[in-house]
């Protein structure tokens, strides 16, 4: 088991020093770190414990302008190693430093109170209580405390014990939160020649191995998968990690495309995002800044504030937005705000971030984020201090705590949402049928479209996600006898199938009307036999009448009787428009539209010298003479 440690502390206070002494490993690997005698960029180093869990060291630059560069290591540790230097004390970046730790929830730690033999055993003693001070008012609360000397080795076989101790609080810790899925924050890039592109950065959630495929937030151009090709740790190539500073050499992506602060992950709970809801925190108020009086209580940051968001490995301005809507304070005294970034971050629900002033340098507090894609538009209106609550309190990235806050999410509908559309459906039908008595029902499309249009008055969704809803919805209903559906119609399931008494007798007038070779106008006859349009439409569908014009039908069995006159006077010999108009007794206007039927469909065929049997005609009756049996007559 291996866990990530983070140094923490004012610059010069020894902490390059210490991890030298403990685990012979000069973690300054820059030349220009080592020129110089500090800190400038991350740096690493490990230790193996006898119990074989091994401490991965992320050593930060202790100077007030590389509070980024700090960040970036203490984004993604385990727990803390403070190193405070006995002949200073507490310096402005060891409260700084600490209150940023605090921010970013670190309640894991153990504290060094380094150059004890240069300051004396009773400064040092002093030192050791203002730091535990210091401690009591942070998320390290209650960390030991260890008077060391590197040059001596005072001390250092307790700091090992208590690093021994924390790593296996860490390590319980793990057990108790379960599987996840791994992910790797990415805070070195470089391309080795002949291999391909390595990232490193502290593993985390579960096992990667070579020939994972893992997703990259925010993605590169269009690269959003990458392969691992080998898994390194401390520089020796491993089948797998499960945590620790590891080595990933990548495939299917350029060391160009790739930069400090991406992810890759197996968690889909990842997405790359500008716009985050979170949980506000004040800083702990360990520094005053800015000619602040001493004693006034630190505030969360201010709405439409600047400040500087620092997550996982990665960095942003952040615009604070507390507006009517987000304006909320949580039970945990935290404070709901929405935090808008100048670049998409990779950031999951329950990730830690800290927030900092850039001028002049300050902590700013940090938080949780609860949502990182929050509701936009009319789901705006959802924002309430309960449903607020609700997400703050639920485990992380509560599928239904969230639903509730949007009212819509990947085709699923909040309850209060979802009965609302119920209810409109209903209320649609039931209208439906006192406004017309005679109808068979509502149109399914029409009942589809105005559910569609009342799931976008009360959710954020587009026009294609509302019309699954609306789809989804209805054919709900109808399979669950709340509506009752006869072919393209919804109906109450309490009332009749089918059109009611007064209209089936209109529509039995209205068919006889049309039983003549010559038929009169459709819609006169309609009204005149008080036929609705939706029973002409029944008729139509049941086959009852057939149409061929907008006003001319006949009923059904007399237009089967004229179409068989026709194919029988056409198999005889070529059959004219004038031919067939005298045998029906009827006119040309009524003739013709038969015969541009029968052509339309096959069964008659046009010719100069006139009408005669068309390739559909004639493959029926090639079929019923290869169907009767061999020698029996036609």
């Amino acid at each position: 088991m291996r866990v990530v440690i983070g140094t923490a502390g004012h610059i010069d206070h020894g902490k390059t020093t210490l991890l030298r002494v403990l685990t012979g490993i000069d973690a300054d690997r820059l030349p220009e770190e080592q020129r110089r005698g500090m800190t400038i960029d991350v740096g690493y180093a490990h230790l193996a414990l006898p119990d074989g869990t091994e401490l991965d060291f992320v050593d930060v630059p202790g100077h007030d302008r590389l509070v980024g560069n700090m960040l970036v290591g203490a984004g993604e540790i385990d727990a803390a190693l403070l190193v405070v230097a006995a002949d200073d004390g507490p310096s402005p970046q060891t409260l700084e430093h600490l209150e940023l730790l605090d921010a970013l929830g670190i309640s894991v730690g153990v504290a060094a109170v380094t150059k004890a033999d240069m300051a004396g055993a009773e400064r040092a003693a002093e030192v050791a209580e203002e730091v535990a001070a210091l401690l009591a008012r942070t998320s390290l609360a209650g960390a030991p405390v260890v008077v060391t000397a590197a040059t001596t080795g005072l001390g250092l076989d307790s700091l090992r014990a208590q690093l021994s101790a924390l790593a296996g609080r860490v390590v319980a810790g793990r057990a108790a939160d379960g599987a996840a899925a791994p992910t790797l924050a990415i805070d070195r890039v470089f391309a080795v020649r002949g291999r391909g592109t390595v990232v490193t950065g502290s593993l985390r959630g579960g096992r990667v191995a070579s020939g994972s495929v893992l997703r990259l937030v925010p993605p590169a151009d269009d690269v959003h998968e990458v392969r691992v090709r080998e898994v390194q740790i401390h520089g020796a190539p491993v089948d797998s990690a499960d945590g620790g500073r590891t080595a990933l050499l990548l495939a299917g992506v350029e060391a160009g495309d790739l930069h400090r602060g991406q992810v890759v992950t197996a968690d889909p709970a990842f997405t790359a995002s500008s716009r985050l809801l979170v949980a506000l925190r004040a800083p702990a108020g360990l520094a005053v800044r800015g000619g602040a009086r001493a004693g006034l209580a630190p505030a969360v940051p201010a709405d439409r504030e600047r400040l500087r968001l620092h997550l996982g490995t990665d960095q942003a301005a952040a615009l604070v937005v507390r507006g009517p809507r987000e304006a909320i304070d949580l039970p945990d005294g935290s404070t709901l705000a929405i935090l808008r970034l100048d670049a998409p971050v990779a950031a999951r629900p329950g990730d830690r971030f800290a927030l900092r002033r850039p001028s002049p340098g300050s902590a700013a507090g940090g938080g949780v984020v609860l949502d990182a894609q929050p509701a936009r538009g009319i789901s705006r209106r959802r924002m309430t201090a309960a449903r607020a609550a609700a997400l703050a309190v639920a485990p992380v990235g509560a599928w239904a705590a969230r639903l509730d806050l949007h009212g819509a999410l990947a085709g699923a509908l909040a309850l209060d949402v979802a009965a609302s559309l119920r209810a409109a459906a209903v209320a649609l039908v039931t209208a439906h049928h006192l406004a017309e008595p005679e109808s068979p029902g509502l149109p399914l499309p029409a009942l589809r479209a105005a559910l569609a249009l009342a799931a976008r008055r009360q959710v954020t969704l587009g026009r294609v996600a509302a019309d699954e809803v609306a789809r989804t919805l209805a054919d709900a209903l109808i399979a669950n006898g709340i509506l009752a559906r006869d072919g393209d119609r919804v109906r109450d399931p309490r009332r009749a199938a089918g059109p009611p008494p007064e209209v089936l007798a209109a529509m039995d007038r209205l068919e006889a009307a049309l039983s003549v070779a010559a038929p009169p106008s459709l819609s006169e006859s309609a009204r005149a036999v008080g036929c609705p349009p939706d029973g002409v439409r029944a008729l139509e569908t049941a086959g009852r009448i057939v149409r061929l014009e907008d006003d001319l039908a006949w009923s059904g069995a007399t237009y089967r009787e004229i179409t068989k006159k026709a194919l029988a006077m056409a198999s005889a010999a070529p059959l004219t428009p004038a031919a067939f108009r005298d045998a029906t007794g009827t006119s040309r206007k009524f003739v013709m539209a038969i015969l541009e039927d029968l052509d339309r469909r096959g069964l008659l065929r046009r010719t100069d010298a006139g009408h005669v049997l068309g390739p559909k005609m004639l493959a029926r009756l090639a079929e019923r003479a290869a169907a009767k049996p061999a020698g029996e007559s036609s």
